[in-house]
């Protein structure tokens, strides 16, 4: 397996993925232009090819689909995919179980948004970009039955992607919302954080802040411990800021807008808010700057090998502001004892058609997603499609 090279500085090869570990020397503020190179997306090369590790393969699981993003297993085993451009959500249901869908129904349409999605206690939560609603549901339903509760309204504008999860014992509802803008201070304080709410949408509490563009949340098996997926600032250059995957703390400021990686500070804030930048934490892996890290999931399947155990799937959309292009791949971070253990390593490659500006690419990578069979899907939100890794090698 490759492992990622992040050219943090020209020397610098690979990437230490723990808080702990002695972290990279980072490049400075504006070492390179700050360029627009947005990938152009192009149909698929016949020649082309995703790229996995000896011993996998990958397939088409699921194709027609508009921009999925997001995905959520029903309690009966049905798929649910949330379809973000369509503003949708639709089941996937393999009627015959040979492990393949072969129905499609439309549950909800209308979602502005559409990203995050949680069961608890009776409902299907749908994170909006304006809010976050609920619908009653019981197994084997196709189609949302009335129009949704809205429980929570949130800020819009700027960036728009509303996670949801809930604590292991159901009591708390989290939220991931974005900041309004690149690196400006002043924002509504749900912005750039993680929030908690009780299941019914009362009582808020910013549970951790400084986040610029958090998006995946998920919890780390085992443990009450919540991980982001965080996509860092732009116009400081190439190969500042990373990206990165991060376990959040009560109470913890991650730094945005002021610093970055823990205490740097960003030159447009010098000298601002000292109290908070010199309690920022560094998150636990960086991941390439400008990469997109969108997608995050914990592998508790038993197909793969046993060093993909509890370790850690990441999805890197893909950059739009830098000279090479930067993501469109699902990255692969093994963790030991419950903390990274390694360098953060290429795992689902071959969308990059050209590198260069303009760049080009024929899929966009989204969210990684455990299935029941301990295959990994990977929506696929240009191309249309939801693929799936297997392991087809010997142990």
């Amino acid at each position: 397996m490759k492992t990622i090279t992040i050219l943090l500085l020209m020397s610098f090869v690979g990437l230490c993925t723990t808080a702990t570990a002695q972290l990279p020397k980072l490049a400075e503020p504006f070492a390179t232009p700050s360029v627009r190179n947005s990938a152009q997306v192009v149909a698929k090369p016949a020649n082309a090819q995703l790229r996995v590790p000896a011993g996998f393969s990958v397939s088409v699981y699921a194709d027609n689909l508009e921009a999925p993003r997001t995905m959520l297993y029903a309690p009966n085993g049905d798929l649910l995919v949330a379809q973000s451009r369509a503003g949708s959500v639709v089941i996937l249901r393999d009627m015959n179980k040979d492990g393949q869908p072969d129905a499609r129904f439309t549950y909800a349409q209308g979602l502005n948004g559409v990203f995050g999605m949680a069961f608890h206690d009776g409902y299907l939560y749908v994170g909006r970009t304006d809010s976050i609603v609920r619908y009653k549901y019981k197994d084997g339903d196709t189609q949302a039955q009335g129009t949704p509760e809205k429980i929570v309204d949130l800020p819009t504008g700027g960036h728009s992607t509303r996670n949801i999860i809930f604590s292991r014992d159901g009591k708390k509802m989290y939220v991931a919302v974005g900041s309004g803008s690149n690196k400006s201070d002043g924002e509504e304080p749900r912005r750039a954080a993680v929030n908690e709410y009780n299941p019914d949408g009362t009582g808020h509490r910013v549970f951790a802040s400084g986040l610029r563009n958090p998006v995946a949340l998920t919890l780390q098996p085992d443990t009450d411990t919540i991980w982001v997926s965080v996509n860092e600032r732009d116009t400081l250059g190439d190969d500042l800021v990373p990206d990165y995957i991060t376990s959040v703390k009560d109470g913890g400021f991650y730094g945005w807008p002021y610093s970055y990686i823990g205490s740097n500070y960003d030159p447009e804030h010098k000298g601002k808010r000292p109290d908070l930048v010199q309690r920022a934490i560094v998150p636990d892996v960086l991941l390439p700057a400008h990469a997109a890290a969108v997608g995050l999931t914990f592998y508790t399947g038993t197909q793969f090998p046993q060093r993909y155990r509890n370790s850690a799937f990441v999805g890197l959309h893909g950059s739009w502001n830098r000279s090479k292009l930067a993501g469109y791949r699902i990255a692969f971070v093994p963790f030991q004892n419950g903390k990274p253990s390694g360098p953060v390593e290429d795992f689902l490659t071959g969308w990059i058609i050209s590198e260069g500006n303009p760049g080009t690419t024929w899929g966009r990578p989204v969210s990684p997603f455990v299935a029941k069979d301990g295959s990994l899907l990977v929506s696929d939100d240009a191309g249309n499609k939801i693929w799936r890794v297997q392991y087809t090698g010997t142990r």
